[in-house]
């Protein structure tokens, strides 16, 4: 999707969706990147994305800033990262409180978005052949394997955090393929999203209330440095990815989209509301499945959270209706 003027109310709902996608990417299981998939700005993220490169900083140096901002579309990308940055130092504070005490609706209100996602993009798929079934099922196989990986263990060595930062990113490239899922699998999770988060925001309210950097603290100095590699690493996992997907989206688009859906729906038990970290019951009854890291189980229906979590995912699945009718309302 090229780059097209925004309205004030477009733009406002950029924002809005930039920090669902940053809510989304903290969640291990959740892609940030099927947010972008199912509100419709996927294939525009990807354009941005891929436009900053060798030529766009030739760009700035040759024509100026003006002609380098239109160049990468800095004007999408500033309204989406401007609501990913809010989500990051302000609602994802409320999510880690809601995943703490409320985990089995939060996940059923994202379980409930990706499944409508899901029917969605398979639905807008341009043509059906045994083709996209085949890669659909590769990618369905592939989700499932993640589920099924021991997490390491935690290492903050610059090269590895590097690693990390170009790993996380594909929860923004990939739909599916969760970064901070990817994160945890690697060991870095608490370290990453959680530790790294705090000494930024932690430095960030120390500045803005005049008592300097806090960088006395010398574990958040090591914690700052952590964040800069890591950082670093998102940067040039975003170039690497965004590029290889442009292409891959232009020559093979249904291909590419139905092995992204395969891998949605593989990946859907990262984010089942019923597993035995997310309840209370100390004997789960009617398991479905258990992996490495978690056991899987069919709820009681009798339950009031089994009550409220079904809720929450007509909620989710409500939200990305409303937000497909809105899409096609814009484009009509």
């Amino acid at each position: 999707m090229l780059p097209t003027e925004r309205s004030w109310s477009d733009a406002f709902l950029l924002v809005i969706k930039g920090m669902v996608m940053g809510m989304a990417n903290k969640i291990p299981g959740v892609s940030g990147g099927i947010i972008a998939l199912a509100a419709g700005f996927y294939e525009e993220l990807i354009y941005s994305f891929s436009r900053i490169d060798l030529k766009a900083f030739k760009i700035l140096f040759r024509q100026g800033f003006i002609a380098f901002y239109k160049h990468i579309n800095a004007s999408f990308l500033l309204l989406l990262f401007s609501g990913v940055g809010l989500s990051f130092f302000s609602v994802s504070l409320l999510l880690d409180y809601l995943l703490n005490h409320y985990p089995q609706q939060v996940l059923g209100a994202f379980f409930g978005m990706i499944v409508a996602s899901v029917f969605y993009i398979w639905k807008d798929l341009p043509q059906y052949s045994n083709k996209e079934y085949i890669f659909g099922i590769i990618g369905t196989l592939l989700g499932v394997a993640l589920l099924w990986i021991n997490p390491g263990t935690e290492n903050d060595h610059w090269l590895f955090v590097l690693f990390c930062g170009m790993v996380s990113i594909s929860g923004m490239t990939l739909p599916g393929l969760s970064g901070s899922l990817l994160i945890l699998i690697l060991g870095n999770y608490n370290l990453l999203l959680v530790d790294c988060v705090n000494a930024v925001f932690f430095t960030l309210q120390d500045l803005l209330s005049g008592q300097g950097w806090g960088l006395e603290d010398l574990e958040r100095q090591r914690l700052l440095g952590v964040f800069v590699f890591f950082t670093l690493g998102s940067s040039i996992g975003m170039v690497v990815f965004s590029k290889l997907l442009e292409r891959l989206i232009q020559d093979y688009k249904s291909i590419t989209i139905s092995t992204l859906v395969g891998f949605i729906l593989g990946s859907l038990g990262a984010v089942w509301p019923w597993t035995a970290k997310t309840t209370t019951v100390e004997k789960v009854n009617f398991s479905l499945a258990t992996t490495p890291n978690n056991t899987f189980y069919f709820p009681d229906l009798m339950l009031f959270s089994t009550l409220s979590t079904l809720f929450f995912i007509l909620l989710g699945i409500g939200i990305v209706i409303l937000l497909e009718h809105y899409g096609n309302k814009q484009k009509t």
